[in-house]
């Protein structure tokens, strides 16, 4: 972990789950943690919290369908701290439904956050990382986009594309900038709250219960990915319960 010390790493989805469990992670192993996401007072009991641990903190009000908001969050990260070392795109939705319902403006949701909300991530540090000759894209995927099963066939295909578009990414960025995708499978978090579907939301919810992991360990693989050396690109990291089929 000491690779972590003092790096300034941006969280979206940084209010609850996956994202509050890795700002927390990452803050206790020395890092200056930016926190993004919609629900700002939870974004600042998070930061006092930090900051009352002994971390240093930051945070915005940000939704990721907002080009604006990214590249305000990343202004505040060099304003507050001088740098960027890392983006984490962890805001998600997952609006799963069979295609018959035709919850159109669910899709579109997901467009936005999970692919659009990544892209725009890209352009607000791109140039950052550039300038500074260093940087790592970090995004927060699923396994729903690894096993394609029935009603996640657009939340996975926006899980997919951002893969697609990490490995292009990866590919142009050269020798300096590094690009790490994480797959979580279940883990106990309040995704399934968003879901307008309620048959395939109980379904979610019930195997949540049975087998879903802590978000530490998501967590955990994260600051496994970004404390590798400068010249170590972690690429794919898959982790699930072991029960997970």
């Amino acid at each position: 972990m000491d690779n972590i010390t003092g790096k300034v790493i941006i969280i979206t989805g940084a209010s609850g789950g996956i994202g509050e469990a890795t700002a927390r992670f990452l803050a206790a192993h020395g890092a200056r943690v930016v926190l993004g996401a919609r629900r700002a007072e939870q974004l600042q009991t998070l930061t006092e919290q930090i900051t009352q641990a002994g971390g240093q903190a930051a945070f915005a009000r940000t939704d990721v369908s907002q080009r604006a908001d990214l590249t305000g969050l990343v202004e505040l990260a060099l304003e507050r701290f001088g740098q960027l070392d890392a983006l984490i795109s962890n805001a998600g939705l997952g609006l799963i439904s069979p295609f018959d319902e035709l919850r159109v403006e669910d899709w579109e949701q997901m467009i936005d956050v999970n692919l659009k909300g990544v892209l725009y991530g890209i352009a607000a540090a791109l140039p950052v990382f550039r300038r500074q000759g260093f940087g790592h894209f970090v995004n927060i995927l699923s396994t729903a986009g690894l096993q394609i099963v029935p009603t996640m066939g657009v939340y996975a295909g926006t899980k997919n594309a951002v893969r697609t578009i990490a490995e292009a990414l990866r590919q142009e960025a050269g020798p300096q900038l590094r690009v790490t995708n994480v797959s979580p499978g279940f883990v106990h978090t309040d995704f399934a709250e968003t879901m307008t579907n309620p048959e395939v939301k109980a379904q979610i919810l019930a195997r949540h219960d049975q087998i879903a992991i802590p978000p530490e360990a998501i967590a955990q693989a994260v600051a496994y990915a970004i404390g590798q050396p400068a010249n170590v690109d972690v690429g794919d990291i898959v982790v699930r319960p072991t029960a997970q089929s």
